[in-house]
């Protein structure tokens, strides 16, 4: 049998060498161009929410035994985050002094639940989970009561801290 021309043994052609080079320098530029990429994606996910204490008004604005909505901007959120920046908080004072907020999202699938005043009732109007003026769950399929943020009054001012709510 006689050998075939340009066919040597335990050589390289020309055509499988530059195939092997374009192959490499395809890796590394797609290693190159990946790791900012993966890092864009996950930086969200790995990177802590920071806490920050927002003013939600003078505490006089809150009568006592009334229950009020209170929209804020969440700076804290990332800067695709769109609309969802623009969130709320339901705001009580319980007695004079006596301070309760909480996150205006059902802890069930995070709807935004509302407050019926005559009923002295939060609503979920996703799934009809209904929580009682103190947060507690009345009824429906919440498994926990509403998120309570912490609160202090500085300068007349009541504040609350801002947290990423669970995700559990």
């Amino acid at each position: 049998m006689r050998p075939r021309l340009h066919e040597h043994q335990g050589d390289l052609s020309r055509r499988a060498f530059l195939t092997k080079v374009t192959v490499g320098f395809s890796g590394v530029i797609g290693l190159l161009a990946g790791v900012p990429v993966l890092g864009y994606l996950l930086g969200p996910i790995t990177r802590p929410v920071p806490q920050k204490w927002i003013s939600l008004g003078p505490t006089n604005s809150f009568p006592i035994g009334e229950t009020k909505l209170v929209k804020f901007t969440d700076d804290t959120s990332l800067p695709w985050s769109g609309l969802t920046e623009l969130t709320a908080l339901w705001a009580r004072q319980q007695s004079a002094g006596v301070f309760d907020v909480w996150a205006v999202n059902c802890t069930h699938l995070g709807c935004p639940v509302n407050w019926l005043p005559q009923a002295q009732l939060f609503e979920c109007p996703c799934h009809g989970g209904i929580f009682y003026s103190n947060g507690t769950v009345a009824a429906g399929p919440p498994p926990r009561p509403l998120y309570k943020h912490p609160v202090r009054v500085q300068n007349g001012m009541l504040q609350a801290l801002t947290f990423p709510l669970p995700t559990d």
